[in-house]
């Protein structure tokens, strides 16, 4: 049996922390957080994300998502002020679609994985820009 190099390419990916490229980190500085992509989908909007905070680091605002959020803290204290919700590591948090949220607080600095399993937002977040959130609102 012949078998053809392409269809032997694997599909997978795998990133080591160390190859991750400092270029491709998107700064937040006015709310002291950066977020690095491991993977989006274009078509659905769904991604999943590195998360930064420093320490004081905010998203400062209650807000939706146009689809569910998952959260795992790898490191850190990471709070949803509004519920006094605090992840540290080890902790999972879901957040349902349409559910508002927020304001959080970075108690220390913490970092994060993020996963959406669809588009982030309705509508673009005062703290996003068009290149930072633009492939990942909800299409109407």
């Amino acid at each position: 049996m012949d078998i053809n190099a392409e269809t032997m390419k694997s599909l997978e990916v795998l990133i080591h922390a160390a190859d991750l490229d400092e270029d491709n980190w998107i700064d937040y500085p006015d709310y002291g957080f950066r977020q690095y992509f491991l993977f989006k989908n274009a078509e659905t909007g769904a991604s999943i994300a590195l998360l930064d905070y420093d320490q004081g680091g905010t998203i400062p605002t209650r807000h939706t998502h146009a689809s569910n959020q998952f959260m795992y803290c790898l490191e850190g204290d990471y709070e949803y002020t509004d519920s006094g919700l605090r992840l540290r590591p080890g902790s999972f948090y879901m957040n349902p679609k349409d559910h508002p949220h927020g304001p959080t607080l970075a108690h220390e600095r913490s970092r994060l994985i993020e996963i959406y399993d669809g588009p982030h937002y309705y509508e673009k977040p005062e703290y996003h820009t068009d290149e930072t959130i633009g492939d990942f609102l909800a299409k109407d």
